[in-house]
């Protein structure tokens, strides 16, 4: 209606100004109702076409849309193991800081797998310190072993030097009972040595490996522990808590409830038909009013453009896929931040939203291959995008009364 008006203002008002002071006719007597197509025809037909070129134009180069969403995340809260909730420590709706305690799950199991692993690591301790004890003793019985070793080997080497200075003083007999003596004596030795050997490595290398392995296990159950205490990952806050002691929490099936961070809703969605994907792009300037925040226009700036329309995806599986199963075309989502910090203080996270997008030629226009008609076409689409701010502003105006009266609320 509005471009309406504007292009009659151009066409049809100079023909009838023609027709009033140059022709002299008026209205009821030469232009009636039956009479005015043909008196005012060509500022009618001019004014129709302007109109249509006004409204293509502007809407084209500068789009609009309704479908904007404030969208934000929010994080479930589950915990990483089931559970039986035997402490609850938030309200029904609050805020959270990050680690702050939310609630906790029944830990009479992991505290008794705590326990154990702390038992056996006191066990192991107890063990290392009668390995000491038989390391000690080993190196003794080595000790004794080797007195009673060169003990046989002196009697040994008595025995031949006897026999050597006087060959019948000494029988044969015996010195062969003294080096199976001092053969016996030193498999003593060896034996005693390996004892010793054996004591020690498992002092050093058996219990200390042991230890290390109840240790990981005390490290284990704490964890385990910890998992029955969950906590806030992130400063934010909980809406919607209904979660009380007895309850059943399953990190698949039953999460208890969800977290809604702080700089949630900091980007607006905005769905534009498909046939402005030739036109947006990253960096242009929009403007967005949200019912959440009457009255109120708000500077973004385009950030990011998504190029694939969500209504073409499906996933591969045992049916082929039908076009004609896509019931509604999909738009092309746009993503815009406020142009000045701050921007979007007030505007409640999923509030729906108005934008308009106002293409810029700035940069064509000084180009020095650009032409001076083309550069006078290009100057008149951006002044076009006057229409659209001024349409934006009048919705921004219309819109409580819209939803306050007209809704039916």
């Amino acid at each position: 209606m509005l471009e309406l008006l504007f292009c009659s203002m151009l066409t049809i008002l100079p023909d009838y100004l023609f027709r009033r002071f140059v022709q002299g006719k008026r209205f009821g007597k030469e232009i009636t109702l039956y009479s005015v197509w043909f008196e005012l025809r060509w500022g009618i037909t001019s004014c129709l076409l302007l109109t249509i070129t006004l409204i293509l134009t502007v809407f084209y180069n500068h789009p609009a849309t309704t479908n904007v969403t404030l969208f934000y995340r929010t994080i479930p809260i589950l915990p990483e193991i089931n559970g039986r909730v035997s402490e609850v420590a938030v309200d029904y709706s609050g805020h959270v800081e990050q680690g702050a305690v939310l609630f906790k799950l029944d830990d009479s199991k992991q505290q008794a797998a705590l326990e154990a692993a702390r038992r056996k690591i006191r066990e192991i301790d107890a063990d290392m310190a009668v390995a000491q004890i038989d390391v000690t003793k080993a190196e003794h019985q080595l000790d004794v072993a080797k007195s009673d070793y060169q003990q046989a080997l002196d009697q040994l080497q008595t025995k031949e030097e006897l026999k050597r200075r006087n060959s019948g003083t000494v029988p044969e007999r015996e010195i062969e009972k003294l080096q199976v003596l001092v053969q016996g004596r030193q498999a003593a030795v060896n034996a005693a040595t390996a004892t010793r050997d054996a004591a020690r490595e498992k002092v050093s290398t058996q219990l200390v490996a042991d230890k290390a392995s109840a240790e990981a296990a005390l490290d284990q159950a704490a964890v385990e522990l910890s998992k029955t205490v969950v906590r806030a990952g992130v400063n934010g806050r909980v809406e919607q808590f209904t979660l009380r002691v007895g309850d059943v929490v399953n990190p698949l099936m039953r999460p208890a409830g969800v977290l809604i961070p702080d700089n949630a809703g900091r980007a607006l969605a905005a769905g534009f038909d498909q046939i402005e994907a030739q036109v947006m792009s990253v960096g242009m300037i929009g403007e967005v009013t949200c019912v959440s925040k009457p009255f109120t226009i708000i500077p973004m700036v385009v950030t990011d453009v998504q190029r694939y329309i969500a209504a073409g995806q499906f996933r591969g599986g045992e049916q082929l896929l039908d076009p004609k199963q896509v019931t509604q075309p999909g738009t092309l989502i746009a993503f815009l931040e406020p142009l000045y910090k701050g921007g979007l203080d007030g505007v409640t996270p999923g509030s729906s939203c108005i934008a308009n997008a106002y293409s810029s030629n700035h940069d064509e226009i000084v180009a020095p291959e650009t032409g001076t008609l083309r550069g006078l076409a290009l100057h008149a689409v951006d002044g076009l995008a006057l229409v659209h701010a001024l349409l934006l502003r009048i919705q921004a105006l219309l819109l409580p009364f819209k939803t306050l009266v007209f809704s039916g609320h």
